[in-house]
């Protein structure tokens, strides 16, 4: 087991691994055991009630977070024609057909945190999932990634402003981050109970038994702490 060190252990007897917080007490104590000096992430895991063996029971899907995560994320598009210029008008880093798709290929180009892609352009970029696939950045329709032309630019903004895709690991937990510590508790606040709500909306219809079983709060290289699942379903209600 990995030894913490003297500042991580004063930070964790602050929390009281016995009880279960309230979601405001629980962000009131992020501040607090905070000890690094650069602005930490705010991270929500949750483990849920399903069982990821089978493939209607995961959870793939998108939520628009009200304030962001306080990150800049570079966004590729793969697009041809007039969308080009209109995905670089949104705030795309990158747009292209082939010129991009061969970066890619041949130069293992991975300079981008998002790909969005349009429907004419996926028979070109399946050629290359094999190597986005792997890090996550393989567009995909159930992560809002395939858009058509006209909506392009509009989901260029929604992902640069703070939309975020999340999806359970193999285990059954959800690990996102909601914002950064230098949010105000409000903030952090309203992106927990967005994420709630996306969770809620998600619930596989083959889940049996108590949804969301744990709910803990951490910020980087901070102690977890322990939120009651009941309270922040309600937060979210």
């Amino acid at each position: 087991m990995p030894k913490h060190g003297k500042r991580y252990l004063q930070a964790a007897a602050k929390v009281d691994q016995n009880r279960l917080y309230a979601p405001d007490e629980a962000i009131a104590l992020l501040k607090e055991t905070s000890f690094v000096k650069f602005d930490a992430t705010i991270e929500l895991h949750l483990r849920l009630g399903i069982d990821p063996r089978h493939a209607d029971q995961n959870i793939r899907t998108t939520v628009a977070l009200p304030h962001g995560t306080g990150r800049t994320v570079r966004v590729l598009a793969f697009c041809q024609g007039d969308a080009v210029q209109a995905a670089l008008d949104a705030g795309a880093s990158f747009a292209g057909s082939d010129e991009l798709i061969a970066r890619v290929d041949k130069e293992n180009f991975f300079d981008f945190d998002v790909a969005i892609a349009t429907p004419d352009m996926m028979g070109k970029v399946g050629r290359i999932g094999r190597k986005l696939g792997p890090r996550g950045l393989m567009p995909n329709p159930k992560s809002g990634t395939i858009v058509p032309a006209e909506d392009l630019a509009r989901t260029i903004r929604e992902v640069r402003g703070g939309r975020v895709e999340f999806r359970n690991d193999k285990t059954g937990i959800l690990h996102v981050a909601i914002g950064k510590l230098s949010f105000t508790p409000d903030q952090i606040q309203e992106n927990f109970v967005a994420l709630m709500d996306a969770v809620k909306a998600a619930k596989p219809s083959g889940a049996k038994g108590t949804y969301v079983r744990s709910v803990t709060l951490t910020s980087t290289m901070g102690p977890g702490i322990p939120v009651n699942p009941s309270l922040a379903q309600g937060v979210a209600a």
